[in-house]
């Protein structure tokens, strides 16, 4: 149900990030190595990131078509270049649409949301300005309005509604990254120049290191810090 990355240091381009590693986000849309649901990312896919100079609103390039289709994108992402980036490539829940405004990263003005994973939407807290009707952006909505830097108590509050949900969530806002381990995978690399919060590595750099379920990760001005969340068993 997705892959997403997440990059917060020295200005990288979207290239390198996410096509160009041997396992990038566009290899893992058609052949990823660790997803447990589903077989293929080609329901859509996105790219959020934040000028360089600072201040202003994130920019985002989404789409409902496949990456490895999109030659305009592969064409343009060598110059676009940023600190802060969060991306995704999309298979679709059952039933919820394929349209751009379904695909992540969502975003509030000021904060970028993937969602790696399935919710009950019965369950989310009500919020207004859902970008679609599927679970992810509904969710997005509901973190927005409680706050990102509350991940840490709405996701456990989520998971005890909705025992089957898979909340692998990760937000930044140009100076923090934020990710959520809640049944589904997750891996950082963290070196010199910044660190990556990836569903699964995008080469074999053995300086990957998985993420536990159920756990909180938080990256802000080179430090790291990683939490197990409330209600872990």
């Amino acid at each position: 149900m997705c892959r997403h990355l997440g990059w917060l240091g020295r200005p990288r381009t979207l290239a390198e990030l996410m096509l160009e590693p041997p396992h990038s986000l566009l290899v893992q849309s058609y052949a990823p190595r660790r997803q447990r649901h589903g077989l293929l990312n080609a329901d859509g896919w996105g790219a959020g990131f934040f000028d360089v100079s600072g201040g202003g609103p994130p920019r985002r390039w989404r789409s409902a078509a496949p990456l490895w289709g999109d030659a305009s994108f592969a064409s343009v992402a060598p110059a676009l270049a940023s600190g802060c980036v969060v991306a995704a490539v999309r298979s679709a829940t059952a039933g919820m649409p394929i349209e751009a405004s379904a695909t992540a990263p969502f975003t509030d003005g000021t904060w970028l949301l993937s969602h790696n994973g399935v919710v009950n939407r019965a369950v989310l807290p009500t919020a207004e300005g859902a970008e679609s009707v599927c679970d992810s952006a509904i969710l997005a909505a509901a973190v927005f309005a409680r706050g990102p830097e509350t991940l840490g108590e709405l996701i456990p509050e989520i998971g005890a509604a909705d025992p089957g949900a898979r909340l692998n969530v990760l937000a930044a806002d140009g100076s923090r990254l934020l990710a959520t381990t809640w049944g589904d995978t997750l891996s950082m690399l963290h070196g010199a120049d910044g660190v990556v919060l990836a569903s699964e590595p995008y080469d074999d750099d053995p300086r990957w290191v998985d993420i536990p379920d159920r756990h909180l990760v938080e990256a802000h001005g080179g430090q790291v810090r990683v939490t197990a969340l409330d209600g872990i068993r």
